[in-house]
């Protein structure tokens, strides 16, 4: 049988490349294709093309750049099916949920030409200073010229669009390197966009992984990057980007907080879902869950039940609640992890069990602070139960992490829901939801590792742009 290759688009044109690599199928393992690495031939081709087709359009008035948001937002609508069917297959994930990203993609579109002519600049008061007196002043918010996208697999329509539709909304041009599981999904959206009348070079897509990826955000041309994933890779392409725009929601340890004055059932439901479904691989999956000491075991009994209550199978299955990892790979990962919980002392209310990609949820308690579960990120459907005392208890074990992107707390006090806004180090807190629980109009983003700048229709239309300021002396 013959493998198809999967090549970047590049306004329909793409590079002969050289290398390449196997896309895998989760849910079986079969080899649907090969990516080809674009590498430093592709990247100079894209963005050759990103930056003429900038300069072409860069001018282009607002009205039109909502029309453009608005037909793609239709094009995703019309395809909604197919590309739901595409993710699944490519990222393993349950097709309903699938279903669902595709819509708030959707959405996310929409919002963005919503929001964009709201977007303003300031007046300024010059004459505050005896020197200004006499002068006018005033700000514009101005485009970049060429983005770098560099999106992860969790999410391939959701995750691009989160940074598609801000670039093009504040008039740059953007080049997106997806991740391999990723790929195909992206290409299907630029080719897509563009046969519903986008200019050709204002989105491409380039194919391949960490080469590619780092030859894209070090080229001279590209004048901002917007970057989803791990620690470290942000790291790795932040130093290849040099001093450049650099917006990075990267990984997170999330902690889900439940108070003994809470709804235990509506916690232990909400943080399950949090923590299981898509297989955990999500940032802000719920992964430490941290319960006041007396009502552990009720939360414990209640939250297993609600995991074991979860379909776990095929994602083509609208009735899946868990589907495959996006690899063996991943799951043989996340499998290590809670074994070395369990030789570090820890003990399974729920162990875990894996048949190739796919592992079934496990909850693992009393696990040590030297363990990998408790320091690392496990991207994966594994949630660790700790117990607490006090308010400061809580706080400090929820702290006792270098990631800081979402978090939550079950509580019906005002005085302690209070108490954890000053002191709980997130970048976003929710009370009363869980910690993967996201809308998009509010600004995403973390503290300490977790990132840097906001994600966001508005927000990031705001990190896309700059600032430019105008002084007159009439």
């Amino acid at each position: 049988m013959t493998i198809a290759e999967i090549r970047s688009y590049i306004g329909g044109h793409a590079p002969i490349g050289s290398a390449a690599f196997d896309h895998v199928r989760p849910v079986d393992g079969k080899t649907i294709g090969r990516i080809v690495e674009a590498g430093p031939e592709g990247v100079e081709a894209a963005v050759k093309l990103a930056s003429s087709t900038f300069q072409a359009h860069r001018k282009t008035p607002v009205h039109q750049r909502v029309a453009w948001l608005h037909t793609a937002a239709t094009a995703l609508s019309e395809h909604a099916e197919e590309i739901a069917a595409l993710i699944s297959e490519d990222v393993g994930k349950p097709i309903r949920s699938c279903r669902f990203e595709v819509r708030r993609g959707t959405e996310f579109l929409q919002g963005c030409a919503a929001a964009l002519p709201q977007m303003n600049g300031d007046v300024l008061p010059l004459d505050s200073t005896a020197t200004g007196v006499g002068h006018f002043g005033f700000t514009q918010r101005v485009p970049y010229g060429v983005i770098a996208g560099i999106t992860p697999f969790n999410a391939p329509v959701n995750l691009l669009v989160q940074k598609l539709g801000p670039a093009i909304a504040a008039g740059n041009s953007i080049i997106v390197k997806p991740a391999p599981a990723g790929t195909r999904t992206a290409l299907k959206l630029a080719q897509l966009f563009e046969e519903a009348g986008w200019p050709a070079g204002i989105f491409t897509v380039l194919t391949g992984d960490r080469p590619t990826a780092n030859a894209l955000v070090a080229h001279p041309l590209v004048r901002a990057v917007s970057f989803t994933g791990g620690a470290a890779g942000g790291d790795a392409l932040a130093r290849a980007a040099g001093a450049k725009k650099f917006v990075a929601e990267l990984g997170s340890n999330a902690a889900n907080i439940v108070m003994a004055d809470a709804d235990v059932g509506d916690a232990a439901k909400r943080i399950a879902a949090a923590a299981f479904e898509a297989s955990g691989q999500q940032c802000i999956s719920a992964q430490r869950v941290l319960v006041q000491e007396e009502i552990l075991e009720q939360f414990l009994e209640q939250f297993t039940a609600a995991a074991r209550a979860m379909k776990c199978g095929r994602p083509d299955d609208p009735a899946t609640d868990v589907g495959p990892m996006v690899s063996k790979s991943a799951a043989d990962r996340v499998m290590a992890m809670c074994a070395d919980a369990i030789e570090h002392g820890a003990s399974y209310a729920l162990p875990p069990t894996q048949d190739n990609a796919l592992v079934t949820p496990g909850i693992v308690c009393r696990v040590a602070p030297t363990a990998r579960l408790w320091k690392e990120e496990a991207f994966g459907p594994i949630a660790l139960v700790a117990p607490f005392h006090s308010v400061d208890e809580a706080l400090r074990l929820a702290n006792d992490s270098p990631f800081g992107l979402q978090g939550s707390v079950f509580t019906r006090n005002l005085g302690s829901a209070f108490r954890f806004v000053d002191d709980f180090d997130v970048g976003a807190l929710w009370i009363n939801e869980a910690s993967r629980f996201r809308l998009d109009l509010y600004p995403f983003g973390g503290v300490k590792q977790s990132g840097v700048g906001r994600e966001g229709i508005r927000y990031a239309i705001d990190e896309l742009s700059q600032i430019k300021f105008v002084g007159m002396r009439p």
